[in-house]
């Protein structure tokens, strides 16, 4: 079975940190796609691991614009 998750990703120093955001499983890598490719290998391991895992709802990730004074 195939399951889409939704990734957050922001980077820190030389690393980008990727977070699954329907589950607490986070991984890091020294470029996008590798943080990307080693988040979907956590998420895997996790799933096998974990019986029945809380899975929460896709949330709805958008942006806003904020203004202030100069």
């Amino acid at each position: 079975m195939v399951r889409t998750f939704t990734a957050a990703v922001h980077q820190e120093d030389d690393w980008y940190v990727a977070r699954c955001l329907e589950l607490d499983v986070a991984s890091q890598g020294e470029t996008l796609d590798a943080a990307l490719a080693n988040l979907r290998e956590a998420v895997e391991v996790f799933l096998d691991e974990v019986a029945a895992p809380a899975i929460e709802a896709t949330p709805l990730v958008t942006s806003f614009q904020v203004e202030r004074a100069a």
